[in-house]
């Protein structure tokens, strides 16, 4: 089978010739860069170059001789944009060399990198010693729901809008919505499963542009007006939507939304509050993309939701990442047997909290063997790991979880 034949049958709960690997497709299955370096010193792989393609989370995008070593089977749209005039010399935390996007240029000052936004303003910070550029402004605490100005400026102050990955890293001219789609018609011919982030982000939105507390505090308090902010948001993500999924055709396979509902203990909120809030908007996006595009739908979201899982489903889900096995009630057994015929599991093959950095490659290679037992029967799997590889994991770590997932992951 070919990589994306493999993807697609996993998808449509069949039983490929082996579980699809997915080690890079967008910002949440990836590899830091520094952890890139490492493994490439480790496997003594000379040449090429590693690509940060990720500012905020530091991510590396996957060099070819990687996709071809580990047996990936999907690959991000964004990588038929990794051209000669799109990078500059960098260098990361840990002192190794990188190429950064051309327009990455962050302020440096006492030892941590600035990046400032409209009115000069800091938005955002690594401070020595980190990783991550983090958020460190957002734009309507002060006004909260009383803002009535254009969402698109208020926006543009928030890192994640601020600091984009390819192919959003330019404005959404018709020209450039026209390049795109000739891009994902190009990438598509190398068979691997394409895949695109759009984002369409509700609850994250608001905890960007409000503050954390604040957001709370509105849904425990503003629902009403709270629910008019969020059909502020559904237009506008529709409105990108209606101008996009046209350009795409058939090119890709899997579209990425995302919407961080859990903690390490259960929902942001409870089952009722997010059927009555974030439910039927999330269900309008969701429901416009499966009319409007042959691609599957995959959510992004972290933490123990299983309460929300049927409702996810219901709005319109496929595919679930990252499956945070360590979270509450989150439970592999559990989930294939309670929603395996409705989702696919993209992610949970390896507990990236508790074992990826601090095993042994001989207890990574059985962790991994359990993970894929729990997973694979009857398709609806694709192996990757709970979110991104950390800095900190050692590459013969990495080694070790890859080659068990294409060792274990055959079918009979």
């Amino acid at each position: 089978m070919t990589s994306r034949e493999r993807v697609l049958a996993a998808i449509a709960h069949r039983e490929p010739d082996r579980v699809p690997i997915d080690h890079g497709s967008f910002r949440g299955t990836g590899i830091m860069a520094v952890a890139y370096n490492r493994l490439k010193r480790h496997l003594g792989i000379e040449g090429g170059a590693t690509y940060l393609y990720d500012v905020v989370l530091q991510l590396a995008e996957p060099e070819d001789w990687y996709l071809r070593r580990f047996r990936v089977d999907a690959i991000d749209l964004g990588r038929a944009f990794n051209v000669p005039e799109m990078w500059h010399p960098w260098v990361l935390p840990d002192g190794s060399g990188a190429q950064a996007p051309y327009w990455f240029r962050p302020e440096r000052r006492d030892g941590e990198l600035l990046v400032r936004g409209s009115e000069c303003r800091v938005i955002g910070r690594m401070p020595r010693g980190s990783y991550y550029v983090d958020q460190a402004y957002w734009p309507l605490a002060a006004e909260g729901l009383d803002y009535a100005g254009g969402l698109p400026s208020a926006m543009r102050d928030v890192t994640w809008d601020a600091l984009p990955t390819a192919p959003w890293d330019r404005p959404l001219t018709d020209d450039r919505l026209r390049d795109i789609g000739a891009a994902a018609q190009r990438l598509c011919r190398a068979n691997y499963a394409i895949s695109a982030a759009i984002g369409c982000n509700l609850l994250e939105w608001c905890q960007y542009l409000f503050g954390m507390e604040n957001t709370y505090l509105y849904i425990g308090g503003e629902k009403r007006r709270l629910g008019m902010f969020l059909d502020r948001l559904v237009e506008r993500h529709l409105e990108f939507l209606g101008r996009l999924l046209p350009h795409l055709g058939g090119n890709v396979h899997i579209l990425v939304v995302g919407d961080d509902l859990g903690t390490q203990r259960g929902p942001q909120m409870s089952p009722a509050c997010y059927r009555d809030l974030f439910y039927p908007r999330h269900k309008r996006i969701y429901r416009y993309i499966r009319d409007h595009s042959p691609a599957h739908l995959m959510m992004h979201c972290c933490g123990g939701i299983y309460p929300l899982i049927p409702h996810l489903i219901d709005a319109g889900v496929e595919i679930l990442n990252p499956v945070q096995t360590s979270a509450r009630d989150m439970e592999p057994e559990r989930l294939k047997r309670e929603f395996g015929r409705d989702l696919t599991f993209w992610g949970g093959g390896c507990d990236t909290q508790t074992v990826l950095a601090n095993s042994s490659p001989a207890e990574i290679r059985e962790h991994v063997r359990r993970r894929m037992e729990a997973f694979m029967p009857g398709g609806g799997f694709v192996f990757t790991q709970i979110h991104n590889v950390m800095a900190d994991v050692p590459p013969e770590n990495v080694v070790a979880m890859l080659d068990a997932a294409y060792e274990f992951g055959g079918y009979a």
